[in-house]
């Protein structure tokens, strides 16, 4: 199958091409041998293997679009326009980054679409088939440490120049949460959001609305109750989840870049602890899934539908906490407030 990525910003460039080149080299017959395509207006990378194009037009020209796979790596607000015009030109298959959507309103308008063009869509959820979540399904459903009773989830990295100098993402809900929110309903099921707040970015008089952290709480059917935090001004790089049973608990630490590809498991109970680490290259490996699900054919909804349930959550939780906005971060007795969302 072809390639068309569209985007190479650090979703397209910094993730997609170089987990391209790494699946392709594990299964080049599911990948083919041509060079990838890829077109973004602001930038035109030169690289053994890539053909940038100077146009969507240009591209479309390349390529095969029932044999294509487009990579949709451009900002969550441009989501919906690029769909629509790739699905307009014959494109179906179509991998987007995280999260689906920004908003409802826009959801909304990619789920017509989908039914319009019966398009293929998977959204990138790597932690879903990390090995690390594997085994923590393994865990809960053994029952070695009776039920689970609560999930805590954070997600914090230092995210300043980024955060200042392209508003990609509209709030810190869309930046990492996405994948904690995934993770939560894989493992734990259907859920409601029961509070959530946000926080503003504001260093050296630069300001970046809501773009400081987050932090979002989840009641699940099964009554398994979750937490999840992203702290964007954190100094030190973490994706860890806790899980609390009834007789022990469970603390994964997925790998924090794509700098190393391990993760670690640390199991405590009755006074005993046991630590495991384990390669875990869960982007590559949900890279060749989904290849295969386009290879395949036919009408796929299981990821699709979960991708919306999990924008669905956020966007309740955008909204909880959009109103009142304490004002940006300031002085009070010597100490200072960082500006947050009462939820």
């Amino acid at each position: 199958m072809q390639s068309l990525v569209i985007g190479l910003g650090r979703a397209g460039a910094g993730l997609h091409l170089p987990v391209l080149a790494k699946a392709r080299a594990c299964d080049p017959q599911l990948f083919g041998s041509q060079d990838i395509v890829a077109y973004d207006p602001r930038w035109t990378p030169r690289r053994p293997g890539l053909v940038a194009t100077t146009s969507i037009g240009a591209a479309v020209r390349r390529l095969d679009r029932a044999g294509t796979v487009v990579h949709i790596c451009t900002p969550p607000t441009e989501r919906h326009a690029v769909i629509a015009e790739l699905a307009e030109l014959g494109f179906r298959n179509m991998i987007v980054e995280k999260p689906l959507a920004s908003d409802a309103d826009d959801l909304a308008r990619i789920i017509r679409a989908r039914r319009k063009h019966r398009l293929h869509i998977e959204v990138v959820e790597p932690w879903l088939t990390s090995t690390l979540t594997m085994r923590l399904i393994e865990l809960i459903r053994s029952g070695r440490f009776g039920a689970a009773k609560s999930i805590t989830i954070v997600q914090n990295k230092p995210r300043f120049r980024r955060s200042f100098a392209a508003p990609g993402h509209p709030t810190a809900f869309d930046v990492e949460l996405p994948h904690g929110v995934a993770l939560a309903l894989r493992l734990a099921g259907a859920a409601r959001v029961t509070h959530a707040t946000g926080a503003d970015l504001e260093v050296d008089g630069q300001f970046s609305a809501r773009m400081g952290g987050a932090n979002v709480g989840l009641r699940h059917n099964s009554g398994v109750h979750t937490e999840l935090s992203s702290d964007l001004t954190c100094p030190v790089r973490e994706r860890r989840i806790t899980i609390d049973f009834a007789n022990g608990s469970a603390v994964g630490h997925f790998a924090v870049s794509d700098d190393d590809d391990h993760s670690q498991l640390t199991l405590r109970a009755n006074g005993r602890s046991e630590h495991l680490v384990f390669r875990d290259d869960s982007l590559t490996e949900w890279m060749i899934q989904v290849y295969r699900k386009f290879q395949a054919g036919g009408e796929q909804t299981h990821g699709f539908n979960f991708a919306v349930e999990v924008v669905q959550l956020l966007s309740v939780a955008k909204n909880i906490c959009a109103e009142p906005v304490v004002p940006a971060a300031r002085v009070e007795n010597d100490r200072v407030v960082v500006a947050r969302h009462a939820g």
